[in-house]
């Protein structure tokens, strides 16, 4: 089964992490369905190309947050997400995105209007792409 993630190897974001956050965002949004076979540790390390380490640690995260459940001999499924979970969840990673953002501004000191209006820029922007 192919996955559509990407890597940034230029990223400063650890290679789990962005595996990670991908990986939930497919099953969050529901396009990865509950009972979905994922492929093996080795083979989706083996498609992106890194550490069969970083793909374990990236199921069992993800496992110990209730999005996928791993049966001994069988694989590694999409779990059930009941959709208060599922909301809290897509909830969750936009407000860490949208932390990180701002966290970002204020490194280089922006002005919280100029926050703003580069936030309005952006949700303007990406509606009118969707």
């Amino acid at each position: 089964m192919w996955l559509p993630i990407n890597l940034n190897e230029n990223s400063a974001e650890p290679m789990y992490h962005q595996i990670e956050v991908q990986l939930r965002a497919l099953i969050i949004s529901g396009q990865l369905a509950n009972g979905t076979l994922l492929p093996s540790i080795r083979e989706l390390a083996q498609m992106l190309k890194c550490s069969v380490i970083t793909v374990r640690r990236v199921y069992q995260d993800l496992e110990a947050e209730g999005l996928l459940r791993t049966r001994q001999g069988t694989g590694t499924f999409v779990a059930s997400v009941q959709e208060e979970e599922r909301d809290r969840h897509r909830t969750a990673a936009v407000v860490e995105a949208m932390e990180a953002a701002i966290d970002a501004g204020l490194r280089v000191q922006l002005a919280r209007s100029e926050m703003e209006r580069i936030f309005e820029q952006v949700m303007n922007d990406r509606w009118k792409e969707s």
